[in-house]
């Protein structure tokens, strides 16, 4: 009986001690580590909408770190399910424990980690990289899915870089956009092919932490879809749902654009389906005459273009954001423009074409076949005339 008892015992205390065990500990190179708070905090992100964002998050615990750079979570957390967490840092001056930084992966003061009930992670990083240097031992397939991400988007991150230091001014800002969307497909290309669904989350946040999908509003319909197959109950997957309105979207790839009426330079008015009737290729040029990029477009690819391919049935509509109507029209004379149709409001950023398109920025532009769909849109450079030689070579 007494080694009944003493076995019982035994097992309690083995019992007792894997539930106290830290749901998530860890060491910190604290080396350059003096602008940094010698605390690490857990935070859990409520929502899609909440994920790498700050301020939002929910402060569930924080550990001291100690002399050997360790710390651990004490606090047990009682959920059923796996729980996406982000692990965080600040710097001294940092008054709120739930700031997440989203400039630079190599800084950045957040790592995400899924946790699932008894597990027990226990991950390393130095304190001012912390992002870019975390890693999670024997790490779960979740969890090693995300340290992949961060290393694409680390990588992809430095060549963008890399790319900036030879594009300043407004004129290079086409140039400086191409590129950011060469950053962004790489994790675009994570997203779509992973199948970890919070890993997934965490690359369309990370495409634009400030939410702004107006360039790539078919990558956000695409991740919707895809998810709403694989896990249609899940809470954070109808958020994304919510947020990939088509509604609400810019106008995409296969759309329609509607039978507009434009208002046109010479005083008439044309409706969109007149302009585009009898004509193989259309290009709907959004610009204005105070948008560098846009003239510099109209001297070095449009009017090549007009040139090569106006008698073959290519045409271009360019509908101007104007406020003056003497601005508008030196600015066509000036570029060249006046070969090609033009329409304008002239009422400014706030006119019934953006509106309708549910667009904001310029340059903006959409190739539309003879029916007014959408084959491409914003493309811009050797991009567009490749695009428009392909497409006029085939029709």
């Amino acid at each position: 009986m007494k080694y009944l008892v003493y076995c019982a015992c035994i097992f309690l205390f083995l019992l007792q001690g894997c539930s106290n065990a830290p749901m998530i500990s860890g060491t910190l190179d604290m080396t350059e580590g003096q602008e940094w708070k010698p605390m690490v905090y857990l935070v859990q992100p409520e929502g899609f909408g909440a994920l790498g964002q700050s301020f939002t998050g929910k402060l569930l615990d924080s550990s001291k770190v100690d002399s050997n750079g360790r710390f651990q979570f004490g606090k047990q957390v009682k959920n059923k399910d796996a729980t996406l967490f982000e692990v965080v840092v600040q710097k001294e001056e940092e008054r709120y424990s739930n700031r997440l930084e989203n400039e630079n992966p190599e800084t950045d003061n957040y790592f995400p980690l899924v946790w699932t009930p008894g597990e027990q992670i226990v991950m390393k990083a130095a304190i001012n990289r912390f992002q870019a240097s975390a890693t999670v031992e024997n790490p779960s397939s979740v969890n090693a899915a995300f340290m992949q991400l961060r290393d694409i988007k680390k990588d992809a991150f430095t060549q963008y870089q890399q790319s900036l230091e030879q594009q300043e001014g407004d004129e290079q800002l086409l140039e400086r956009e191409k590129n950011h969307h060469t950053y962004q497909s790489s994790l675009m290309q994570f997203a779509d092919t992973t199948q970890q669904l919070f890993p997934a989350l965490m690359a369309i946040r990370w495409v634009s932490p400030e939410g702004n999908y107006e360039r790539i509003p078919e990558f956000l319909v695409g991740q919707s879809q895809q998810w709403k197959t694989k896990n249609p109950e899940h809470p954070w997957v109808k958020e994304l749902a919510a947020s990939a309105d088509t509604d609400k979207l810019p106008i995409l790839i296969g759309d329609q654009i509607p039978n507009l009426q434009f208002p046109m330079n010479d005083g008439s008015k044309s409706m969109f389906k007149e302009v585009v009737d009898g004509k193989k290729l259309l290009l709907l040029d959004v610009w204005a005459s105070w948008c560098a990029p846009c003239r510099l477009e109209n001297r070095n690819v449009l009017v090549p273009l007009w040139e090569k391919y106006h008698e073959d049935g290519f045409q271009i509509l360019a509908y101007g954001l104007e406020s003056s109507q003497q601005a508008w029209e030196n600015a066509i004379d000036k570029d060249g423009a006046y070969r090609w149709l033009h329409a304008s409001h002239v009422e400014g950023d706030q006119n019934p074409l953006m509106d309708s398109l549910r667009i904001m920025t310029i340059p903006a532009n959409f190739l539309l076949d003879a029916n007014g769909m959408v084959l491409a849109k914003n493309l811009h450079g050797d991009d567009l005339v490749h695009l428009v030689d392909d497409y006029m070579a085939r029709h």
